[in-house]
């Protein structure tokens, strides 16, 4: 097969791959050593049998090679970019060129659309729609080691050739049901730069707090801030700087020199010294210090205090199963657990309820809700009745 080492080589791929339809694309890349991905290889393919010619692999880490022709066919909106489960390999292009591909399909997102279940792998739509079987073994391999083995070569670029049969088979299943609008709706967050931004003042978010103390909150907001700037700036793991359970733990303690900060059971070594001591324990000071009235809410504060109607959510549970079943679209695309019980709450501002799920569930949710309809068991399924 086919590996793309010169700008010229790729431009002249390009340039071809502009005059067809779609593109299928994808990427391997590590994430273990750095914070953002390390692009090792991007796999491309057109529509075609002869995979010499139709599908090549592009070595991003040769010298001298520019990805600009690349960006240039993926700012081409004549030409659909086809991908498997997209998010973190658009993710690279954003962070990598400010790049995101357009028009885009991703295949994971249509086969959920037209009744796969939920987050469908690409090597169960390649056995069931392109009757092929994928060969695993080079799945979990280094993609930075060079040279690449015939094995992981042949891996990769199945993830681009079983692609175009998949693409092709979704996008017309899609055009009969009518439900093409359904997808490219869901991707439009695929392609917003605040899906991939994560700014330090926010990281807090994600951790796993079971306190809601002001104080707590506030030290162990400063303190991701810092970790996640940290990482950031240097292209590190944020764990390299503290793991998430070290942190609660300062957050906890309250550090305020360094000697009580080399009490820490859970610090890393390098963390007790240096700049990440010293930005440690001015994050410490800064939330120790920070006013009442600036010190975050904490994240579950909203949840706890819905009045939910478990009988009610229940009910939403069964009518949103049916109703999935009924159109053979994926229940976790519809709504999550989180939505059934904040309408079992009388909330409306849901996604369930917005563009295409209001039509699929959140109509009739909203009905149900209002004793507007009721449900029946018939057999095997459940019945929808006006009530």
């Amino acid at each position: 097969m086919k590996t793309i080492t010169t700008t010229e080589a790729l431009e002249e791929f390009c340039t071809r791959a502009a005059s067809y339809p779609y593109v299928t694309v994808d990427t391997e890349f590590l994430r273990e050593r750095t914070y953002y991905s390390k692009l090792c290889l991007v796999q491309l393919a057109v529509p075609g049998e002869d995979d010499d010619e139709d599908a090549v692999l592009v070595d991003p880490l040769v010298e001298g090679l520019s990805l600009e022709p690349m960006y240039e066919l993926f700012r081409n909106e004549d030409v659909v970019k086809v991908f498997h489960a997209a998010r973190q390999d658009l993710e690279i292009f954003f962070v990598e060129a400010d790049v995101f591909p357009t028009p885009l399909f991703d295949t994971q997102v249509a086969a959920m659309v037209c009744g796969f279940g939920d987050q469908v792998g690409y090597e169960t739509l390649v056995r069931k729609i392109a009757k092929a079987q994928l060969d695993k073994s080079s799945r979990f391999t280094d993609w930075s080691r060079r040279p690449l083995t015939p094995a992981q070569k042949n891996y990769a670029i199945g993830d681009v050739t079983h692609l175009r049969v998949i693409y092709e088979w979704l996008s017309a299943e899609l055009e009969k049901s009518g439900r093409a609008k359904w997808v490219k709706e869901e991707l439009r967050v695929l392609t917003d730069p605040a899906t991939y931004t994560i700014e330090p003042g926010e990281a807090w978010k994600r951790l796993k707090t079971r306190t809601n103390s002001g104080r707590f909150l506030a030290v162990a907001r400063e303190l991701a801030r810092f970790r996640e700037g940290y990482a950031q700036a240097r292209n590190i793991p944020r764990n390299r700087v503290m793991k998430d359970d070290a942190l609660l733990e300062l957050a906890s303690t309250k550090p305020r020199n360094m000697q009580e900060l080399g009490r820490s059971r859970l610090l890393l070594r390098e963390a007790r010294k240096g700049e990440i001591a010293e930005g440690i324990l001015a994050a410490v000071a800064t939330g120790v210090d920070m006013p009442s009235d600036q010190m975050p809410k904490p994240q579950n504060g909203g949840k706890e205090k819905l009045q939910v109607n478990p009988a009610l959510a229940d009910l939403l549970r069964v009518l949103l199963k049916a109703r999935c079943e009924q159109e053979k679209v994926a229940q976790k695309l519809i709504a999550s657990a989180a939505d059934l019980d904040a309408l079992a709450a009388g909330k409306r501002d849901v996604a369930a309820l917005k563009g295409w799920r209001a039509e699929v569930f959140g109509e009739d949710a909203v009905r149900l809700c209002d004793g507007k309809l009721a449900l029946a068991a018939k057999g095997q399924h459940v019945k929808v009745i006006e009530v």
